[in-house]
C-alpha cells in the first residue's frame, strides 16, 4: 500500500484541484452545479455498462464520480470519511431481502 492509497491523500489531491481552479470563488463548489455534474457522471457510468464498454472506461467514470463526491464534501465542509464509516455501521445492522430476484439491503418500512 502506498500513500496514494489513503483517503487523506485522495482528499488532498482533490483539494489541490479545487484550489488550482479556484472553485470556491468561481461557482465550482455550488451544490446544485455539483449535483448536476454527479448526475452527468452517473449517466456516463450507465453508458459504460449498457453499451458494453471495457472495464477501464467504467473505472475512469467511477473515478470521476468519486472525485466529484470528495469535492462535494470539500464544498459542503463535511467529513466524508467519517460519514462513510457511520453509514457503513448503519448498513451492517440491516437485513437483506430478495426483491424481484436481486438482493437489497435497505431500511425496509413495511406498512
Amino acid at each position: 500500500m502506498t500513500e496514494n492509497d489513503s483517503y487523506r491523500a485522495m482528499l488532498a489531491a482533490v483539494q489541490a484541484f479545487h484550489d488550482k481552479h479556484d472553485f470556491r470563488n468561481t461557482g465550482g463548489e455550488e451544490m446544485a452545479y455539483r449535483v448536476a455534474l454527479m448526475t452527468e457522471e452517473l449517466g456516463e457510468i450507465s453508458a459504460c455498462v449498457t453499451k458494453g464498454k471495457d472495464i477501464s472506461a467504467l473505472a475512469e467514470e467511477c473515478a470521476d464520480l468519486l472525485i466529484l463526491l470528495m469535492g462535494t464534501a470539500i464544498a459542503g465542509e463535511f467529513d466524508l470519511n467519517k460519514a462513510f464509516w457511520e453509514k457503513m455501521q448503519q448498513l451492517d445492522k440491516r437485513e437483506s431481502r430478495m426483491i424481484k430476484g436481486r438482493i437489497r439491503v435497505s431500511e425496509f418500512r413495511d406498512t
